[in-house]
């Protein structure tokens, strides 16, 4: 194996590294992994020495995570990822229909399929409300400025 060009142990270990990267993925041996091959074609078309060879694999693997990072960045705008983690949140600004009525000291909607806790308004049983806030496992709700909308919806 001695024998065997040193662009070819650089393309062959980026090989290596691509596969190990599918058996255990983490996603960082696939950026060592085309920085080897890069830097084992670049040996075997310009028969560099050791020197170069270790220098073009730095800046590969330099190019490869900024590319890298790059394309595979968190997706999304932070506008975009408001309340992902955080699914009460998303339910701001939806509309509920009125169980018991609602005052400054609570009363219940149903909103989808389930009942919650409220507060805020006043609210009659019956009417719909717009979810303002939410503070634990209780909606604030306010008049909701869209009943014309809401009609066509499958919230209540």
């Amino acid at each position: 194996m001695s024998d065997l060009d040193p662009g070819w142990l650089w393309a062959i270990g980026g090989l290596v590294l691509l596969i190990a990267e599918v058996v255990a993925p983490g996603f960082f041996l696939v950026f060592l992994g085309v920085a080897a091959i890069a830097t084992g074609l670049f040996t075997l078309l310009f028969d560099l020495g050791v020197a170069p060879q270790l220098a073009l694999f730095v800046i590969y693997t330099g190019l490869a995570l900024m590319i890298g990072k790059r394309w595979y960045a968190e997706p999304g705008t932070a506008e975009q990822q408001i309340g992902l983690n955080d699914p009460a949140g998303r339910l701001v600004g939806r509309s509920a229909q009125v169980v018991d009525p609602i005052d400054e000291h609570g009363g219940r909607v149903r909103l989808g399929d389930g009942e919650w806790t409220a507060r805020g308004g006043p609210a009659a049983a019956g009417s719909r409300v717009e979810i303002l806030a939410v503070e634990g496992n209780c909606l604030i709700v306010g008049p909701s400025r869209a009943i014309a909308a809401d009609r066509g919806t499958s919230d209540a």
